[in-house]
């Protein structure tokens, strides 16, 4: 994103915030009983003052080991909550669903109609008591090995740093595991929203009301505008940057979003909005999380500005492609090997073709390169949040985003 500017919080801006998510999350734990599981960079400001609640709350805090024994870690310590960013929610789904190929015949039929009836759930939605009976049999069957999975005693999980699919959010609600959203910014100490593990606190798609003492307007453009005691003192050592983004005393976060009865929804990244040579505006993040609602799509990205139509760099998720491969009868191996095979570019394409429909005739997605390298942070494609590093990745893939665009454009 450029040039790191360094952001001055005072203890007063993060005493705010502790003060603020504590009331907000509190509810549900027990202070001096109740245990947490920390396994996200403390260098950022979401795990440090997700760090100072636990302190202020007598929260037991055990620390992982290391990215890669969060599972096993899990299973030691059987938390009650912690803090996480949706990229990880994703890769545990997809490894559960990718097990869940593994079952057999009859097993594999239940498990499945178990998340088809969780991607059906609303926390607040008004169902049938035949859908509650079937959730029953689904929880007691299917969703019960999750909570086991995630230690057995999560009351809550709290995402943020990056968008969280809806679909996401309904299937964890369903299995009784709650994924609680909250919206911030390292400037803003750094929670302006956050979400209660309680039914009337959650809107699917939403990131939650504003914490105490903080508040919000959307200005004409749509950008999200904060004020507060959260709000940083400015920039280090660089005032012009603080001038631009703190203008009457509102923080403008760059984010667009709405507000609806009193919960903030974020609909993209004003920076990261592009518009195609035909003035139409395209807002990426909210695209690429409706696609990688495919379980074949590990990671997406959306390109296209100054073009006369989006296009898209996939990664595919593999262990999926695998399961498929398998399926259709062809010919096992490495799956990276066949991101150029004409029936895996098909599948694609009629994945994308069906996510499409979801969008206006401007915004569709009219072409795909296939990537056959998963993104991630030790090479460079993504932050220790695990957001996209967009400008590293148009860098790295220049020549196929050039080959999308090479008759086309």
């Amino acid at each position: 994103t450029g040039r790191p500017k360094g952001v001055m919080l005072s203890h007063n801006n993060i005493v705010s915030n502790t003060l603020g998510v504590s009331k907000r999350i509190m509810g549900s734990l027990v202070a001096g009983e109740d245990r947490t599981l920390s396994f996200l960079p403390m260098c950022h400001i979401y795990e440090r003052t997700a760090i100072y609640v636990y302190f202020y709350n007598s929260l037991a805090i055990y620390y992982a080991e290391s990215m890669d024994k969060i599972g096993e870690n899990i299973k030691e310590v059987n938390p009650n909550m912690f803090t996480c960013v949706p990229r990880l929610l994703e890769k545990v789904y997809d490894k559960i669903v990718s097990k869940g190929y593994e079952l057999p015949m009859l097993k594999r039929k239940l498990f499945f109609w178990a998340i088809d009836l969780g991607l059906k759930y609303d926390p607040n939605g008004n169902f049938s008591s035949w859908y509650h009976f079937k959730l029953k049999i689904a929880r007691k069957l299917i969703f019960s090995k999750w909570q086991e999975a995630l230690g057995g005693k999560l009351k809550f999980i709290s995402s943020g740093a990056a968008a969280l699919q809806p679909r996401l959010a309904r299937v964890f609600w369903a299995a009784e595991i709650p994924v609680c959203e909250g919206y911030g910014l390292t400037e803003t100490s750094p929670v302006i929203t956050a979400t209660a593990p309680y039914p009337d606190h959650v809107r699917i798609g939403a990131v939650g009301k504003l914490i105490d003492d903080v508040e919000v307007r959307i200005a004409e453009d749509g950008e999200i505008l904060c004020k507060g005691p959260n709000i940083m003192m400015g920039y280090y050592k660089a005032p012009e940057l603080t001038n631009e983004v703190i203008q009457d005393g509102w923080f403008h976060t760059g984010d667009i979003g709405v507000v609806e009865e009193e919960f903030l929804r974020i609909t993209d990244r004003k920076k990261e909005m592009f518009k195609t040579s035909g003035g139409k505006y395209i807002a990426p993040q909210m695209m690429e999380n409706k696609f990688k609602e495919s379980i074949y799509i590990e990671q997406i990205m959306v390109v296209g500005e100054g073009k006369k139509f989006p296009s898209a760099l996939i990664v595919p998720n593999f262990e999926a492609l695998t399961e498929w491969q398998k399926s259709n009868g062809i010919a096992e191996g490495d799956p990276r090997s066949l991101v150029g095979h004409q029936e895996v570019i098909r599948l694609y394409q009629d994945e994308v073709s069906r996510f499409n429909e979801e969008f206006g005739n401007w915004e569709q997605i009219k072409k795909f390169e296939l990537v056959e390298t998963v993104w991630g942070i030790d090479t460079g494609e993504l932050t220790p949040t695990l957001k996209l590093k967009r400008r590293v990745i148009k860098d790295k893939f220049k020549e196929l985003i050039e080959r999308i665009y090479m008759i086309s454009n």
